[in-house]
């Protein structure tokens, strides 16, 4: 009986922190989804290449995943449409790297 009341705190700090880590993980898919989006919009194709590629190498291959970089695309893609002046290659591109660090270190596998 003496053991259970830590084993549960253990238990619900492993919890916390899986889903502090989905939580980061998501956000960093949809950081690149929106990038991703306004690649599109921008007709930038090989940055469209390179945002897709990012997610399908380095995030786990889930369906939420999936959802939250294809809705994330998406609606950037949509809000693009309205009339947005297009960010020029060079900057498109070094927001693309900086999300690309923040998926490494989202999804970095601790040893």
């Amino acid at each position: 009986m003496k053991l259970l009341p830590p084993l549960l705190a253990l238990t619900l700090c492993a919890i916390a922190n899986t889903a502090l880590a989905a939580d980061e993980g998501t956000a960093a898919v949809e950081t690149i989804g929106r990038l991703n989006g306004v690649a599109l919009a921008c007709q930038q194709p090989a940055l469209v290449a390179r945002a897709r590629n990012a997610v399908i190498t380095i995030a786990p291959k889930t369906r939420a995943y999936g959802e939250a970089f294809e809705n994330a695309t998406n609606a950037a893609y949509l809000e693009q449409g309205k009339g947005i002046a297009c960010p020029d290659p060079a900057s498109l591109s070094s927001d693309i790297a900086a999300a690309e660090k923040r998926l490494h270190a989202s999804f970095a596998q601790p040893k």
